[in-house]
C-alpha cells in the first residue's frame, strides 16, 4: 500500500506491474537525456555569440532532429506495444470474480461457484484496532487464490467507476451496461488495497477495494 514521503510507484505484487515498473523507468531514462540535451542546447544558446546573417537553410541539421527523434519515439513504441498486448493476454483462468459498480460501494460474484455473492462496504476507522486501515478498510474482503491465473469482469450499475489496484497493475472502467475483462496473477501472499479512480459522485473515494492473497490450499 501506499506510504507517507513514497514518491516512487508501490511495489509490484504480480508480473504485469513488474513490466509496468520497468517501461516506466526505461521512458523516464529517454525522458532524462532529452530534458538534459535540450536543456543545454537552450543554455548554450543563451552564452554564445555566434551569428550568420546569410544563413537560409541547413538541409544536414534538419534531417538529423527529424530522424533522431523518431529513433526516440520507436524505442518507446515498441516496449509499449507488448506491454498492451501482455496485458490483454488471458490463458485458462482458475477462477473468474465478478466485480459490480454501485453508488458508493462494490458488490463481487464468484461466477464459478453456485450463489457465491456479497456486498463489500467501507467501515469505521477504529484507533485501537491496528489492524483496521483508515479508508482503505471494508467489512468484506475479496479472497483470491495466488499464483493462479483470475479473470476479472467488471460492470456498474448506475454510473461509471473504475476498479482500480495500484500494485497489482490494475484499472478497468465499470460501464452500466457493459461487461468489461481484465486479468490477474497475484505472486505473493498478502492484502492488497484499491480505490475506485473515477469521480463517480461525492463519495467515489469511500468505495474502497481489498484483495487478500493466499494460497490455494487454504
Amino acid at each position: 500500500m501506499a506510504t507517507w514521503s513514497n514518491f516512487n510507484l508501490q511495489n509490484s505484487a504480480s508480473p504485469l506491474m513488474e513490466q509496468i515498473i520497468f517501461f516506466h523507468d526505461h521512458t523516464l531514462i529517454i525522458l532524462i537525456m532529452i530534458t538534459i540535451l535540450v536543456g543545454y542546447l537552450m543554455i548554450n544558446l543563451f552564452f554564445n555569440k555566434y551569428i550568420n546573417r546569410f544563413l537560409l537553410d541547413g538541409q544536414m541539421i534538419e534531417l538529423i532532429w527529424t530522424i533522431i527523434p523518431t529513433i526516440t519515439l520507436i524505442f518507446i513504441a515498441l516496449p509499449s506495444l507488448r506491454l498492451l498486448y501482455l496485458l490483454d493476454e488471458l490463458n485458462n483462468p482458475l477462477i473468474t470474480l465478478k466485480s459490480i459498480g454501485h453508488q458508493w460501494y462494490w458488490s463481487y460474484e464468484y461466477s464459478d461457484f453456485n450463489d457465491v455473492s456479497f456486498d463489500s462496504y467501507m467501515i469505521n476507522y477504529n484507533k485501537s484496532d491496528i489492524n483496521n486501515f483508515r479508508l482503505l478498510d471494508v467489512d468484506n474482503r475479496i479472497i483470491l487464490p495466488m499464483n493462479n491465473q483470475i479473470r476479472i469482469m467488471v460492470t456498474a450499475t448506475d454510473v461509471i467507476h473504475s476498479w482500480t489496484i495500484p500494485s497489482l497493475g490494475v484499472k478497468i472502467d465499470a460501464n452500466p451496461g457493459r461487461l468489461n475483462q481484465t486479468n490477474l496473477f497475484i505472486n505473493r501472499p498478502g492484502i492488497f488495497f484499491g480505490q475506485c479512480s473515477e469521480i463517480c459522485g461525492a463519495n467515489h473515494s469511500f468505495m474502497p477495494i481489498m484483495i487478500e492473497s493466499i494460497s490455494i490450499k487454504k
